[in-house]
């Protein structure tokens, strides 16, 4: 750091004298002489106080985080008048748009993420031109830090490319943040000029939205926040294009958990445009609105519409390729048509495994979903996004499989399994769902050989909560959901199976190894992180673990008070054939 100080007089030169000293050089003498020791004493005071000024400067700039925010910013941060954040080139930027060197400023929005990473989403005006996965693309702020932007993924809808830059420690602990500039190079010089609007907060942000035929549906992290805690739908509006007191605004219709609806404009919109949600005022609070990284667009058509499916399925992941296969095709040979994978942000073979199932003739979609910790919103995504091509929608992990007692008689599963255990077209039941019985790790130390129908046999006696089929017509407004089963509409019925009609067998505790993977990261809004020293009682917590990732002794031993074999002899009957092994499972690779 280069501190550079202003030269000044002494207070000597600027003081008053009672004798004139104009036209007599002698006199001027004898004045300096008379003040020659005074001058001496104060300059020398005066170097030591200096001295000592810069060296507490230098101390308190480099022991004190806020010293050094103020300072940094004291030359170029200016806040934004705006709370909205969506930093595209400011008038006074624009000529800093091009560099020499090849850089350039991309227009961009961002926000904050768990673990101090921003996810930086270009704007759809800007065409990138791949290879995106370089190292030239970098976050800039406002006191010269830097830091690499890794390519993160194409969003889907948008076709937006984001990326991730990690925020330097010196931010961390102030609030607001400034949004960085987002250039294509390593290199870019920032205008004085330059605004750094507040960066939004994952906690209280616009993340998604999509179009239905009548209205809009927003997906916000933030003014519901918690349980029990809705607000009414008067209490927001939908905002599209801008934060102006003439922008267009629509009337929310509902508002549950992460799940807001609005009335479409009634004006014609053929680009996306940004879309934020609204706090209407009541009281002594004023209107807000909340920040947004989702844009609005008309409602998708299909380039080529396909026949309706009658069963679906869907599902949120998080690195479970080795477990995928698995459960696609068990599920599909027992009637499920059509496959809606949420991809929360997997870094394995996931892409690869969805690839071959495709070309083995399955039909299997994934979404990119990458939104941390939004199960639910994603569950409420694929009621509407699946509503053109499915009738039915069954919502299970990828580690539970749907299993019905009378199908034990059949030589061969038959694609109409999962539909008889369904009502008629004609009747008013808009869901059905299947109490769960949870098997425990069963004595495996590894992820079983023939997976995990045939590796875990050994279960919890007392049924586990329960798991549903929901008929997508039927679904509430509000898109409601408890990741278990659906609110719907008035003059549907919810129904309940008897295990003896249908369960789902949930491999929830397996080998140690597993388990711990799985339970490191958690897909759902409302399921306690299991290493966080809070809400010991909840349903949520395995029983008998505590809050390390540590192995519990006699973890293979546990949650075993049935030995249950029936689905490992139907899946082996159905799937399995004899090879040097004894058998292998049709979907071991």
């Amino acid at each position: 750091m280069t501190l550079s100080f202003k030269t000044c007089s002494s207070p000597l030169s600027n003081r008053s004298t009672t004798k004139s000293i104009t036209g007599a050089g002698d006199v001027a003498a004898h004045q300096y002489f008379n003040h020659k020791t005074s001058y001496r004493a104060h300059t020398t005071t005066l170097f030591f106080i200096l001295v000592s000024l810069t060296l507490f400067g230098f101390f308190t700039l480099y022991s004190s985080p806020n010293a050094i925010y103020r300072a940094a910013f004291f030359a170029t941060y200016r806040p934004a008048k705006s709370k909205i954040v969506s930093y595209v080139i400011n008038a006074q930027d624009s000529n800093h748009h091009h560099q020499s060197n090849g850089s350039r400023r991309i227009r961009a929005e961002a926000v904050l993420w768990p673990g101090w990473e921003i996810l930086v989403i270009v704007s759809p005006e800007e065409k990138l031109m791949p290879p995106l996965q370089g190292e030239n693309y970098t976050c800039f702020y406002p006191n010269g830090e830097k830091s690499t932007a890794r390519f993160a993924a194409i969003l889907p809808f948008t076709n937006r490319s984001s990326f991730r830059c990690s925020l330097p420690g010196i931010y961390r602990h102030h609030h607001p943040i400034p949004t960085p500039v987002f250039a294509s190079s390593r290199s870019f010089q920032i205008s004085p000029e330059t605004r750094w609007p507040d960066l939004p907060l994952w906690n209280f942000v616009v993340f998604e939205a999509i179009s239905t035929e009548n209205d809009v549906v927003l997906f916000v992290k933030g003014p519901n926040r918690g349980l029990g805690s809705n607000k009414p739908p008067e209490a927001f509006r939908c905002v599209y294009g801008d934060e102006s007191d003439t922008a267009i605004r629509t009337a929310a219709t509902s508002s549950v958990q992460e799940v807001f609806r609005c009335t479409f404009p009634n004006v014609t919109i053929h680009t996306p445009v940004k879309i934020y949600l609204e706090v209407v005022a009541t009281g002594k609070e004023e209107t807000k609105t909340v920040p947004s990284v989702a844009y609005f667009s008309p409602k998708r058509t299909l380039k080529e519409p396909r026949v309706k499916s009658l069963l679906c399925a869907t599902t949120m992941v998080y690195n479970v390729a080795k477990y995928l296969r698995e459960w696609i095709m068990y599920h599909a040979t027992i009637g499920i048509q059509r496959f809606i994978i949420y991809d929360n942000g997997s870094d394995d073979e996931l892409n690869d495994v969805v690839q071959v199932l495709n070309g083995e003739g399955y039909d299997v979609t994934k979404v990119l979903w990458i939104w941390p910790k939004t199960q639910e919103a994603g569950f409420s995504h694929a009621a509407v996004y699946g509503n053109d091509s499915c009738t039915w929608m069954m919502y299970l992990d990828v580690d539970e499989f749907l299993f019905s007692p009378a199908w034990d008689k059949q030589s061969q599963p038959s694609n109409q399994m999962i539909r008889s255990l369904l009502p008629s077209d004609q009747s008013l039941i808009g869901q059905v769902s299947f109490k769960s019985l949870e098997f425990g790790p069963s004595n495996q130390t590894k992820h079983p050989r023939g997976g995990v129908t045939q590796g875990y046999t050994c279960r919890r006696e007392e049924e586990q909560r329960h798991k549903s089929i929901v008929r997508l017509s039927a679904v509430e407004h509000s898109l409601y959901t408890a990741i278990h089963h659906f609110g719907l509409k008035r003059e549907y019925e919810w129904r309940v199976a008897d295990t003896e009609e249908g369960v789902v067998n949930h491999y929830k505790y397996q080998a140690w190894r597993e388990f711990k993977a799985k339970f490191k990261r958690r897909v759902s809004a409302y399921v306690v992180d299991w290493t966080r020293v809070s809400n010991p009682k909840s349903r949520d917590r395995t029983p008998g673990l505590g809050f390390r990732p540590i192995e519990p002794e006699g973890w293979a031993q546990r949650f075993c008070e049935v030995t249950d074999t029936r689905l490992k002899k139907l899946t082996r009957k159905w799937f399995g054939y004899p090879d040097k092994n004894g058998y292998r499972m049709a979907w071991q690779r």
